[in-house]
């Protein structure tokens, strides 16, 4: 599938007394043998406007302002949507499924695509049909930034018991690393658990018997070892905790404060447990909404993309409605040989709001490429 296209429209010149649909139809045919012998890759495909309310001639100018921000975005939010859905199936550990609009896959959309009455009537004016593709999109977008935002926290959440579970003995968790056996606790006994720095290791087990005259003797015992520490348990009478903690410290040892409870453990377990389930949950039903919306936007981008051609059109060709609109998807090798078939095919129409000497300028008010061209032409990406 193509990820990158463009939507372009000729000006369509009757002559004879033949109709506009006729003056139509021959151009199309032009077109089709002219892309199949000098550029038979290019995909090409026609892309149907119907004939909307263009309003006047200053209504259409001021629309036209608008158009290429609001182009920006539109594509801006589904690519927004696109990525989204690929960050969630990757979570997922699932491959990435077909995008699609009703069912139909987003490249044959736009390839096939029909304007939807029902929802943006053609009689309407196209400042309120804008208005309206823009305020749909938009909330579509403040929604995503809520239920992304509630993804995020449960993630965060998550995040930080793994890296408590995971991180540096000075700062993890322990309570995975200790069995009730490693702990004695009596009235007047007590086991800490001491941070030793990799290298120290020698130097602990030489000295803790030293730091307190109360300490129990050969009562420390490793439990865990990291790259950078390793925890050692060590026994002694609880009225002089406070003072080896103190000793320790001093020698470079961490004594870290560590109750055994099973029932604390356990807690940790069920919410670590509901976590991941809420995770899941999220991700499912975010991943549904994000396939659901990128098809709304998708949909509501395409039917933008009709109303600039047709403006551009009007703009540039004048009144009535006389232009072919067409979606090609050329190579990168192929682009300057379809430009110049279109431009071919242009003949010497210009509106009398085209000017030859400002072209450029003009090109840019009408949300022309960075490259101007004496036919309405404009790219949109899927990606």
């Amino acid at each position: 599938m193509a990820t990158r296209y463009w939507i372009a429209a000729l000006p369509v010149q009757s002559a004879d007394g033949s109709s506009i649909a006729a003056a139509k139809t021959a151009l199309w045919g032009r077109l089709q043998d002219s892309i199949s012998r000098h550029s038979f890759d290019t995909p090409l495909y026609r892309f149907t406007v119907p004939d909307l309310r263009p309003g006047t001639l200053d209504s259409l100018l001021a629309l036209s302002d608008d158009l290429v921000k609001s182009n920006i975005f539109i594509e801006g939010v589904s690519h927004k949507i696109r990525r989204q859905i690929e960050d969630l199936e990757r979570a997922g550990g699932v491959e990435s499924g077909t995008l699609t609009v009703d069912g139909v896959p987003v490249d044959s959309y736009l390839t096939r695509f029909v304007w939807d009455e029902g929802k943006y009537p053609v009689n309407a004016p196209l400042k309120e049909t804008v208005a309206s593709i823009q305020s749909q999109v938009a909330k579509i977008e403040d929604d995503m930034k809520v239920r992304v935002a509630e993804y995020s926290n449960v993630k965060s959440q998550l995040g930080a018991i793994n890296r408590k579970q995971t991180g540096s003995l000075a700062v993890r968790d322990l309570s995975n690393l200790i069995k009730p056996e490693d702990m004695v606790t009596t009235e007047h006994l007590v086991t800490l658990l001491s941070i030793v720095p990799k290298y120290s290791q020698k130097d602990w087990l030489a000295s803790y018997e030293s730091l307190d005259t109360f300490v129990v003797p050969r009562s420390s015992k490793k439990l865990y070892e990291d790259n950078e520490y390793a925890l050692y348990t060590v026994t002694l009478f609880a009225k002089v905790v406070d003072n080896f903690k103190v000793h320790a410290r001093e020698k470079g040892f961490q004594i870290r404060d560590f109750e055994y409870s099973p029932e604390a453990q356990e807690s940790r377990k069920q919410e670590l447990e509901k976590l991941l389930q809420d995770q899941e949950l999220m991700r499912t039903s975010l991943l549904q909404w994000c396939y659901a919306s990128y098809s709304e936007v998708f949909s509501s981008w395409m039917h933008f993309c009709a109303v600039r051609v047709f403006v551009e059109s009007i703009l540039r060709y004048g009144l009535p409605a006389r232009f072919l609109s067409v979606v090609l998807a050329p190579s990168t090798k192929s682009e300057k040989k379809v430009r110049s078939i279109l431009e071919g095919l242009c003949g010497n129409a210009n509106s009398s709001y085209w000017r030859s000497e400002d072209d450029v300028g003009i090109a840019a008010g009408l949300g022309g490429e960075t490259e101007s061209h004496p036919y309405v032409s404009f790219t949109i990406n899927f990606v």
